[in-house]
């Protein structure tokens, strides 16, 4: 039996979902990601027994539009030290300002865990109403803090729009004939050795909110566990 999905209020003053499609300006979706959503979650309460499913995304407030100039990188930090005079870029960023949103989580236990359900589920209602987090919450990118609190039984307004091709989330895949980053996995001690596959989806909001369709996540799933 499934227990009932856990559900937060989330906002704050800028957002920025970058649409993978703009490869040197950021462009932000016009509202969170499901990958997003479950990043805020995670932030709260991370246990490597549990992971997270958003079932739906409210839009309290979509926000505004708004263009901000920010000092990037060239390159991808690595292990080799980096001289930030010598490979900073400003680069303009389409962001979202004023961002409110209702999440909806379904905690889901892994095969390794030990401890029942509702022991997380109490956890994480209890962090999520005292404010803890395991480290900051953030709407896209770690400069934008995202507060959070208990939903309160508001509902979003009756909006609808189409947003299209959408990311839903990234698998982590384990491979030894295609070991392009090394990760973590909840369920093993060592780093392995791997790659990342987006996945999408056709996302719409219909009366304020966004259905995240479950057959995704068995595809993630199965993504994690096919290759070796």
């Amino acid at each position: 039996m499934e227990h009932p999905p856990v559900v937060l209020r989330v906002w704050g003053d800028y957002a920025c979902f970058t649409r993978p499609e703009f490869k040197v300006e950021r462009v932000s979706y016009p509202m969170i990601t499901p990958s997003a959503a479950r990043g805020v979650v995670e932030a709260i309460f991370w246990r490597p027994e549990i992971r997270y499913q958003i079932r739906r995304i409210g839009l309290l407030q979509q926000g505004g539009q708004t263009v901000i100039l920010r000092n990037e990188l060239a390159d991808r930090q690595g292990s080799r030290p980096i001289l930030v005079e010598e490979k900073r870029q400003q680069r303009s960023s389409l962001v979202l300002k004023d961002v409110a949103y209702l999440i909806e989580v379904a905690v889901l236990l892994r095969p390794h865990a030990t401890d029942p359900l509702p022991k997380y589920l109490d956890q994480l209602r209890r962090r999520i109403a005292r404010g803890q987090y395991y480290h900051c919450p953030y709407l896209g990118t770690r400069e934008f803090a995202a507060n959070f609190a208990p939903a309160g039984g508001e509902q979003p307004p009756s909006t609808a729009f189409r947003i299209g091709t959408m990311l839903f989330d990234q698998a982590f895949i384990a491979s030894r004939a295609k070991p392009d980053l090394t990760f973590k996995l909840p369920d093993r001690e060592a780093p392995v050795a791997g790659y990342a596959q987006a996945l999408f989806f056709d996302a719409a909001v219909e009366n304020g909110w966004l259905s995240v369709p479950r057959e995704r996540y068995q595809a993630l799933y199965e993504l994690e566990r096919g290759d070796v």
